[in-house]
């Protein structure tokens, strides 16, 4: 019934243009014109021969939403504008309440002061009032969006043209509410899956005094916007009358709580995320979830968490009075790679705190950031560093 055809890319230009050919009677298929963006590559499809224009029309419709959503997004980063005259005006980060983003809002206060002359500050806080004061204009750069812990605010602000997407800041991530330190899983093999959550040994094996006969589950920080994906994942497991969640006032309470149960070799159940620093320095193991699916994701949350997306946000109102900044964002790649080794150097120098942190990672990597400033730019960072300068907006830690 089914004929597996691969097609060279002339071919499927011909293809492509047939089928538009014969829709010319019919009623307009919406968004056509950019299918010709992605032709050239060799694809493979499946089509039944009675109805071959009909999966090649489905065809030209998946592959036209994605073209347009790259477009879109092109559009965003693509703002070229003067820089206007007079006093520069301060640019406010949002000082988000973990490791990673506090690292590099300060290294991103030093590179904009430094090396571009713009006064900073920053508000520190919570993801989702953070977020909303990004849309409100209290602050105008976010280092660290994560989707898709935040797609439903995220797709209506930018919809609503509240923020603007500048590119990547760490990447790409994973995270789950259900980790426990790999000697737990040596000592218990068979406990690999949240459904194990259900069996009373491993609701005993986790329980606490304050739990009584429930697993004891540290979940996401007060704020975040995964305290409320990971409650809605509990739901959608069938886990709400097996685990009591322990949700942490921030990420500092929920890293000491991990590390002090591993130190005694204790066993814990909760929330983690590749970055984190535990991520990074213990053996940590993740339960299986069913995989991640758009149809779970944006109604039960019984699956996995996709592999996060980490973004750079501004304000909208930046590129007309930073220009200059907005490009250097553009740029930025403080990838995950890299932060691992910060947080190497972090643990052989465990008496440094975030701005001095900051200082060394930008005297010892210059061969890094200078590929996101300008030759300008770059000149007085290093001047600036020479002279053991700090930012002035740097917060008192």
């Amino acid at each position: 019934m089914f004929t597996k055809y691969r097609l060279p890319a002339l071919a499927m230009m011909m293809a492509l243009v047939t089928a538009i050919a014969i829709l010319a009677c019919s009623p307009a298929e919406p968004q056509r014109i950019e299918v010709t963006r992605v032709v050239t590559e060799q694809v493979e499809v499946e089509v039944e021969k009675e109805v071959e224009v009909e999966r090649e029309v489905e065809v030209t419709r998946v592959v036209t939403e994605q073209v347009v959503k790259e477009v879109e997004v092109e559009k965003v980063v693509e703002v070229m504008v003067e820089a206007p005259e007079g006093p520069k005006e301060t640019i406010i980060f949002g000082d988000l309440n973990w490791s990673s983003a506090l690292l590099q809002n300060r290294i991103a206060q030093y590179i904009v002061e430094k090396g571009y002359g713009y006064p900073t500050d920053v508000k520190f806080g919570a993801t989702l009032p953070l977020f909303q004061g990004l849309q409100n204009g209290d602050t105008h750069v976010t280092m660290e969006i994560w989707l898709p812990n935040q797609d439903e605010a995220w797709n209506k602000a930018r919809e609503d043209g509240a923020v603007l997407s500048v590119g990547k800041s760490l990447g790409n991530d994973w995270q789950s509410a259900f980790v426990i330190p790999a000697y737990l899983q040596e000592q218990y093999p068979e406990l690999d899956s949240v459904d194990d959550l259900t069996d009373p040994q491993y609701k005993e094996l986790f329980a606490t005094a304050e739990t009584g006969d429930k697993a004891r589950l540290v979940s996401c920080v007060i704020g975040w916007s995964c305290e409320d994906v990971n409650a809605k994942q509990i739901a959608g497991y069938g886990l709400s009358d097996h685990v009591e969640v322990v949700n942490p006032g921030d990420g500092a309470a929920l890293n000491a709580d991990l590390y002090g149960a591993y130190e005694r070799e204790e066993p814990w159940l909760g929330y983690q995320w590749g970055t984190n620093d535990p991520a990074l320095k213990l053996d940590l193991v993740r339960l299986e979830e069913p995989a991640y699916s758009d149809e779970c994701w944006f109604t039960t949350k019984a699956c996995a968490y996709e592999d996060a997306t980490i973004l750079i946000a501004v304000y909208p109102d930046l590129p007309g009075r930073a220009p200059d900044v907005l490009e250097m964002l553009r740029k930025w790649d403080f990838n995950i790679g890299i932060y691992k080794a910060v947080v190497q150097w972090q643990d052989a120098n465990p008496d440094a705190d975030v701005k001095q942190t900051a200082l060394w990672w930008l005297n010892d990597n210059d061969d890094i950031w200078t590929e996101w400033v300008t030759d300008d730019a770059a000149t007085a960072i290093k001047a600036a560093l020479a002279a053991g300068d700090e930012a002035d907006g740097w917060p008192s830690e």
